[in-house]
């Protein structure tokens, strides 16, 4: 068992009553990003996704493409869901669905014993449902319809038509649990974030909570109820607790008491769920609290939220069979402050695709390995006296790695990317201004993608003087390329290995995952005489875009 402290990170559980797009793949990368962050670190660290298969929704989903629901959601899971994970390069711990038998049981082991202490009552109930939220709307989330639908009234969030339902339920006595919300908010105040969730959240509960209904009696595409079994469990009830049932809620204590609790990323669209009616739940049956839930902003296009309702989605597939799984992470990780809504556009990615990674990071990667195998028979010099900017840059690898790593506890993935890549933009600049090749008097400095002919016995023009500044030069660019290496690894796994294993470090450093990335900016862990490999443009000219 790792050495450092549990952290367990789940992204939503996902609803595939469709295919995925961006706005699923933008919340997935950022929770692998940060598992594979604190996992580098030492951490007990363990990542869940997953997919919310019962309710309305998928019935009618079902319906309309002429299957069950059941083989509707194990022909979206397959041909859709599980692939997405492979196309975005997600190192995910367990992937669970609700379906599972592993689930259900569960979750009615947990609404027994909340039913057993009181916490549920049998009622009716008339409100305005949303199938596509599966959620009776509260009045600010009620407007009135337009257009095709003027007259009707609609969900804010989807703009369709609402379904006024009239059920006899069972309620979850939520309003008993107002103060004790109110009063988790103010004494751990990170256990919303960001703090514009956290007022968001608090305003809302101090208004009072009503009881929540917590069952369907209307169709059985769902868990039943463990006392009545013409009733089925409410899909959100079901589907919040996958974060329980996923680690041994239920079956194995060891397990449960090793995970949780746990650390939430949802869109900001589902903050409620998970801020308030979720640690309620958990109240009443006697549990810990998660630690965070970090509600995220909407990912627009076209200034508007991404929908395939709207058919503003986009395929994650494709972004990434133009640019990469690498580009997708580094776009959307870094473009947008993670916990804010953001804009995506085919020009922004290309010009950040281009500029920052093609000509920033792949070309310093290219003509480093290219200059020590041009001029050092492909071995990594070692360094001689280190001047005052030698040791400028030493002193911005350590900022940059120690800032990421601060910047990671705050899940200010963009802040720790833009701390990183201060590396990128020191060694380049330190490049231009050392001029290895003036140093070897050969000519000028190879460029990416263009392999430099060998120099016969790797000797070089110059002095010893001369030549021994330009070993410390270029150790210090593969040193320093080195410790980006493995900073960046969280967030471009594909194009950081393929450097690790060109800089020589998989055979005297081992597996680049396996590094410990808090100790990525102390200085001289790269050996000199250290082999490195031919490498490949890491991010190749892209024609065309879409």
């Amino acid at each position: 068992m790792p050495n450092g402290e549990s952290f367990y990170i789940t992204t939503p559980i996902y609803y595939p009553s469709d295919v995925p797009h961006i706005g699923h793949g933008y919340t997935t990368v950022a929770v692998d990003a940060l598992a594979r962050w604190h996992r580098q670190a030492g951490d007990d660290t363990w990542m869940l996704t997953g997919t919310d298969e019962h309710g309305q929704k998928m019935i009618r989903a079902a319906a309309a493409n002429g299957a069950t629901p059941q083989e509707w959601v194990d022909r979206l899971v397959a041909e859709s869901w599980h692939p997405l994970l492979e196309t975005l390069d997600i190192a995910n711990d367990d992937f669970i669905r609700t379906t599972q038998p592993r689930h259900e049981e569960r979750v009615r082991a947990f609404v027994q014993a909340i039913y057993d202490r009181g916490y549920i009552y049998a009622g009716e109930y008339e409100a305005l449902y949303c199938v596509g939220c599966e959620e009776f709307k509260p009045e600010n989330e009620i407007v009135d319809g337009t257009g095709a639908f003027e007259g009707l009234k609609v969900c804010a969030i989807h703009s369709k038509p609402l379904e006024l339902l009239q059920e006899k339920n069972y309620f979850f006595k939520l309003s008993e649990f107002q103060d004790r919300l109110l009063a988790l908010y103010r004494d751990v105040p990170d256990f919303v974030r960001p703090e514009s969730a956290k007022n968001e959240v608090v305003s809302f509960v101090s208004q009072g909570l009503k009881d929540l209904s917590i069952s369907r009696s209307t169709f059985d595409w769902g868990i039943t109820v463990p006392w009545d079994e013409s009733h089925v469990i409410y899909v959100w009830i079901d589907a919040l607790l996958n974060y329980a049932t996923a680690v041994g809620y239920g079956s194995d204590p060891e397990q449960f008491e090793r995970r949780w609790p746990a650390v939430h990323v949802v869109g900001k669209d589902i903050l409620r769920f998970h801020a308030v009616i979720w640690p309620a739940m958990l109240m009443a049956a006697g549990l810990d609290v998660p630690r965070t839930v970090f509600a995220h902003g909407w990912l627009l296009v076209g200034g508007e939220k991404m929908s395939k309702s709207k058919l503003t989605g986009i395929a994650p597939a494709e972004i990434t069979d133009v640019f990469g799984s690498d580009a997708y992470r580094f776009y959307f990780l870094s473009a947008i402050a993670f916990g804010q809504d953001g804009s995506f556009s085919w020009e922004d990615l290309s010009a950040r695709y281009q500029a920052e990674l093609a000509n920033g990071f792949g070309n310093l990667a290219s003509r480093t390995v290219a200059m020590i195998e041009r001029y050092f028979s492909g071995l990594v010099p070692p360094a001689g006296e280190y001047t005052a900017r030698d040791l400028e840059i030493q002193k911005i690898v350590a900022d940059a790695a120690s800032g990421a790593d601060a910047a990671i506890g705050r899940f200010a993935i963009q802040d720790a990317i833009e701390r990183i890549w201060t590396i990128v933009d020191a060694l380049n600049g330190y490049i231009t201004e050392n001029e290895p090749w003036a140093l070897a008097k050969r000519r000028p400095e190879p460029v990416e993608g263009r392999r430099p002919e060998p120099v016969e016995g790797g000797g070089s023009e110059g002095g010893d003087t001369q030549r021994g500044r330009l070993g410390t030069v270029l150790y210090t660019c593969a040193e320093g390329l080195r410790a980006l290496t493995v900073l960046l690894s969280p967030f471009m796994p594909v194009s950081t290995e393929k450097l690790w294993i060109a800089l020589g470090a998989a055979e005297t450093l081992g597996r680049l995952h396996e590094q410990p990335i808090r100790d990525a900016g102390t200085w001289g862990i790269l050996r000199p005489g250290t082999s490195v490999n031919g490498l490949a443009p890491l991010f190749p000219r892209v024609e065309a875009t879409v």
